[in-house]
């Protein structure tokens, strides 16, 4: 007996043809913004890389300058009996190099700023020229971080004192990534513009809320000390770094 073989034929409803319509509509849709997301991933990295250049052009361009002015000077202060004098003397040479070093340079977006020391922490690579902007807005802050280290608030480097330099975490090597991993013991350098270098040893480590600012307390019972800041790897909190002058 013969078998006829019966194929039920597919009918193309217009409902049909525009689900058709809607899931093609809604692939191409999907392919467009995998290949925004991917591009926006290639330029962040290379902005981040380009940031990280212009960092690394600004470190090995400082000129640092050796105190020898102090040193002179000191020859001169050893026949002096007026201690004030002698303080007034170190004060006023070491303003003069601080001030021969500095140079004011601006951003793209138009912010004025000034180099002020490097910062050296061997544990993990990191050497950065920190940066001061002129009028210390959270705009020219914002700027200012995208190219190095920031002075955050506190007096000068180097001086007695709690100096607070904000850094980003960008979860990989770059800026202050790696600040989260550093442990009591860990040494900080800073060198100030007169090229004077003092070592900070960590001493507390902690996180907290983003508004909160009581690490740049200046209560440092007339110690040098230097706070680090940047962001947990969610960027939810701030992660704290204390050091002391060894």
């Amino acid at each position: 007996m013969n078998q006829i073989l019966v194929t039920k034929k597919l009918y193309i409803t217009p409902e049909l043809k525009r689900k058709k319509k809607i899931y093609k509509f809604d692939f191409l849709l999907s392919v467009f913004l995998v290949c925004i997301l991917i591009s926006f991933c290639i330029y962040a990295e290379y902005a981040r890389n380009r940031d990280e250049q212009v960092s690394q052009e600004i470190l090995a361009n400082m000129n640092l300058t050796e105190d020898t002015t102090v040193a002179d000077s000191n020859v001169l202060i050893a026949v002096l009996d007026d201690a004030e004098q002698t303080a007034e003397l170190n004060s006023e040479s070491q303003e003069e190099i601080k001030n021969a070093n500095k140079t004011i340079q601006t951003t793209q977006s138009g912010y004025r700023y000034s180099t002020i020391a490097t910062i050296n922490i061997p544990k993990i690579n990191v050497e950065y020229p920190i940066l001061d902007g002129e009028t210390d807005s959270v705009e020219e802050t914002e700027a200012l971080l995208k190219i190095s280290p920031t002075k955050f608030w506190g007096p000068e480097p180097n001086e007695v004192g709690n100096f607070c330099i904000v850094g980003h975490n960008y979860r990989n090597t770059r800026f202050f990534s790696k600040v989260p991993t550093l442990e009591n013991g860990d040494i900080i350098e800073i060198t100030d513009l007169t090229g004077k270098t003092i070592n900070y040893r960590v001493y507390n480590k902690y996180t907290v809320d983003p508004t909160d600012v009581s690490c740049t307390s200046q209560l440092t019972n007339e110690n040098k000390e230097v706070t680090l800041i940047t962001c947990t790897n969610d960027s939810q909190h701030r992660v704290i770094v204390k050091a002391r002058e060894v």
